[in-house]
C-alpha cells in the first residue's frame, strides 16, 4: 500500500439487460468485470449498479443472487475480505423501489474502514462481509430515496432515485452516491430544441439530489457521484450535422408522422429517425471511429453544473446503446443517438483528493468490455489513488450535526463509542422485530466457507 493514498475504482453499470439472457450474460459480464479488476489493481472497489434484476424484475429478479455469488466467490475478489451490498429488491413497494444495487469490496490490506450510520450519525467499523437485499428501508449505512413523480409526469412510476453511502478510510471521508436520472422517451420530442424536455426533467433532478445532500443534516463531505445519468447528446445539433445537404421526407401513419428519412442528392438514404429509431447509413462507422470524438461538442448536458461538478476527459466511445447480441459486443443499437449515459462525477472537493492527478498515469477514466457484450450500456470505471489522511469532514458550510469536528477526531469519538467486535457494524437492532436475517454460504476452492448475512422485511 502507497504510504499516503490507496488505488480505488468506482464502476458504474446498467445491468438491466444483462438479466435478460442470466444463464449466458451474467457469466460474459462477470468475466469481464473481474479481468478489469485484475488489470487495474485496485483496493478498494466501488460497483454501482442500475435496474438490478431487469426490465422485467419480477421474473429476474430471483438471478440477482446468482450475480452476487458470481462476484464474491471469485478468486479475483478473493483478498478483498471485507464487503458491503446493498440491494433495493422490493419491487411491491412501488413508492420505494428503485433497482438500485451499490456493491464494496475493501481488500485486506485496508485496516482503517469505517461506514456511516445515517440514524445515528456516527461511523461504524466495518468487518466481515454483509449483504441487505430485499427490502433495505430499515438499513441505516444507505441512504436511499425516489425522485418525486412530478418530476416526471408522463410515467405513471419510476424507479428513479438514488442510493448513497459514506465512508471514512484512513481518516479521509467522502460520499459514493449511485444515482438514475429519467430517460428519452421519444426521438422526435429530444430533437424539438436542447436542452429538450428530457435535458430539463434530469437537470432539475439531478440539481434536487445536490440541493438536498448540501443541506440536509449531515456534514458536507466530498463525493463521488456516479451512475446512469442518462445525458444525451444535443439531438437536433448531430441531426443537423448529419443531414447537411440533404432532403427531409416525412412517412406517416393516419395522420401521424411515424418516420423522418433524409436523402443526399444521389437519392441515396443517409438518416432515418422514428420515435425509437436512429439509423445512419454508417452506423457504426459514425460513433466508433476516433472513440466518436467528433460527438463530444454535441454531449452538453453537464454544462449547467460547472463549477459544482468534475468528470476527468472522456476518451472512451459513447457508453449507449449497444447490441445485446453476443456476437456483436461492439455494435451500436439503431435505435438512439449514441451518448454517454454512464459518468462517474466527481465533486469539486472530491476532485482534491485525488493523489497526484497531474500525473498522465494516475487516473484512468474509460469503458468496461469496450469490444464485449456488456448489455445495452456499457459499464464505466474510474481508476484513480486516492489521498489518505485527508481533513474532509466538513466544509464549514453548515452547523448541523457533528459540525466542526475533523475525521479523525470523529474517528476517535467513534472508537470510544462503539465496540469493535467484528458484527460490521450494523446497527439495526430497532428494527429487529420486522427483519429475517438468513446466511448464504459461499465457498471459495482453497478457502474456507464464506458467510454473509441478508436482510428482508
Amino acid at each position: 500500500m502507497a504510504g499516503d493514498s490507496v488505488p480505488v475504482l468506482l464502476v458504474t453499470a446498467n445491468v438491466g439487460s444483462v438479466f435478460e439472457e442470466p444463464s449466458v450474460m451474467l457469466k460474459i459480464w462477470t468475466e469481464e468485470f473481474l479481468s478489469t479488476i485484475l488489470r487495474l489493481d485496485p483496493k478498494f472497489i466501488a460497483l454501482h449498479c442500475q435496474e438490478v434484476g431487469g426490465k422485467n424484475y419480477e421474473k429476474s429478479m430471483r438471478h440477482v443472487e446468482d450475480f452476487v455469488r458470481l462476484l464474491m466467490s471469485s478468486e479475483e475478489l478473493r483478498l478483498f475480505d471485507k464487503i458491503r451490498v446493498f440491494l433495493d429488491e422490493d419491487y411491491s413497494s412501488a413508492e420505494h423501489f428503485t433497482a438500485l444495487g451499490n456493491f464494496y469490496f475493501v481488500h485486506e490490506s485496508l485496516k482503517d474502514v469505517l461506514l456511516w450510520d445515517f440514524q445515528e450519525c456516527t461511523f461504524v467499523p466495518v468487518s466481515g462481509k454483509e449483504v441487505h437485499s430485499g427490502n433495505i428501508e430499515a438499513v441505516t449505512t444507505k441512504e436511499k430515496a425516489k425522485f418525486p413523480q412530478e418530476f416526471f409526469p408522463e410515467c405513471k412510476w419510476s424507479r428513479k432515485g438514488f442510493l448513497r453511502t459514506r465512508w471514512n478510510i484512513s481518516g479521509t471521508v467522502f460520499d459514493l452516491i449511485n444515482i438514475h436520472l429519467f430517460h428519452d422517451a421519444s426521438n422526435f420530442i429530444a430533437m424539438e430544441t436542447f436542452p429538450s424536455v428530457y435535458s430539463k426533467t434530469r437537470r432539475r433532478a439531478l440539481e434536487h439530489t445536490l440541493d438536498r445532500f448540501h443541506n440536509d443534516k449531515y456534514p458536507n463531505v466530498p463525493y463521488f457521484l456516479f451512475g446512469d445519468f442518462n445525458f444525451r447528446t444535443d439531438t437536433a445539433g448531430v441531426i443537423k450535422k448529419l443531414t447537411e445537404d440533404t432532403q427531409e421526407r416525412r412517412l406517416s401513419t393516419k395522420g401521424n408522422i411515424s418516420k423522418l428519412q433524409f436523402h443526399n442528392k444521389d437519392d441515396d438514404l443517409i438518416l432515418t429517425l422514428g420515435k425509437k429509431e436512429f439509423s445512419h447509413c454508417e452506423h457504426q462507422n459514425m460513433f466508433m471511429q476516433n472513440s466518436g470524438e467528433w460527438l463530444r461538442e454535441y454531449d452538453r448536458e453537464l454544462e449547467d453544473f460547472d463549477g459544482r461538478l468534475f468528470e476527468f476527459p472522456i476518451k472512451f466511445v459513447p457508453s449507449y446503446p449497444f447490441e445485446e447480441d453476443i456476437n456483436e459486443g461492439s455494435h451500436y443499437m439503431q435505435t438512439r443517438v449514441p451518448a454517454w449515459c454512464d459518468r462517474v462525477l466527481l465533486s469539486m472537493t472530491a476532485k482534491m483528493l485525488v493523489h497526484d492527478m497531474s500525473s498522465p498515469d494516475s487516473v484512468e477514466y474509460g469503458i468496461v468490455g469496450p469490444i464485449t457484450c456488456m448489455g445495452d450500456h456499457k459499464p464505466v470505471y474510474l481508476r484513480a489513488d486516492l489521498a489518505l489522511d485527508e481533513d474532509t469532514m466538513n466544509d464549514g458550510s453548515k452547523s448541523g450535526v457533528m459540525s466542526g469536528l475533523t475525521s479523525r477526531e470523529m474517528l476517535n469519538n467513534n472508537n470510544n463509542n462503539h465496540n469493535s467486535n467484528g458484527s460490521g457494524g450494523s446497527n439495526n437492532n430497532n428494527n429487529a422485530a420486522s427483519t429475517i436475517t438468513r446466511y448464504i454460504h459461499i465457498k471459495h476452492a482453497d478457502s474456507s466457507v464464506k458467510i454473509f448475512r441478508e436482510t428482508t422485511v
